[in-house]
């Protein structure tokens, strides 16, 4: 199991814990001494010495804690829409722009919320979120409308020319994917 580099999961921690015990409690039986228990148990679980003896010693300092340590989330946080939820934001829009009715921010992070958004998330940190993936708000009647910027509706209307062209006559010219 290749370890270097990322965090130990909790399970695997107990588990590590629980072979260098065993291996501490089977000392005198075992005819072939192969060093200590501490090496047996880095070689049994593919793991170096060093991460052993940390492990046992954060294990003698609080045995309840490292075991039920929750793995902490690293780097980035996650983005404010997933990748399901843009594709039912866009949808979305582009319904409530062929329909011609008004929306809104707030409109679409209630939208959200009913559909398993975050139920924290700002309207702001939404605007931000829509910003970068192709939406503006445009011109309407009396206030503006959210809708896709024109470089998105271009290029899919491109694609979309692009692939009529190759579904002409009897023959596809390059299989779709």
């Amino acid at each position: 199991m290749a370890t270097q580099g990322r965090p130990l999961s909790p399970d695997f921690k107990r588990a590590l814990v629980l072979v260098q015990d065993y291996f501490d409690r089977t000392k005198g039986d075992l005819r072939e001494q192969e060093g200590s228990s501490a090496e047996r148990t880095a070689h049994a679980l593919g793991v170096g010495l060093a991460t052993v003896k940390r492990v046992m010693a954060d294990s003698k300092r609080s045995p309840v804690g490292l075991i039920r340590e929750e793995s902490r989330r690293r780097g980035r946080p996650p983005r404010v829409l997933s990748d399901a939820l843009q594709t039912r934001t866009r949808e979305y829009v582009r319904q409530a722009n062929r329909e011609g009715s008004h929306i809104t921010r707030e409109m679409l992070a209630e939208y959200l919320q009913a559909e398993g958004g975050d139920p924290h998330c700002s309207v702001s940190t939404l605007g931000r979120a829509l910003d970068r993936g192709g939406f503006t708000f445009g011109k309407g009647t009396r206030s503006q409308h959210l809708k896709e910027k024109d470089h998105v509706v271009a290029a899919r209307h491109r694609y979309l020319r692009e692939k009529r062209g190759n579904r002409q006559g009897d023959d596809v010219m390059r299989p779709e994917v």
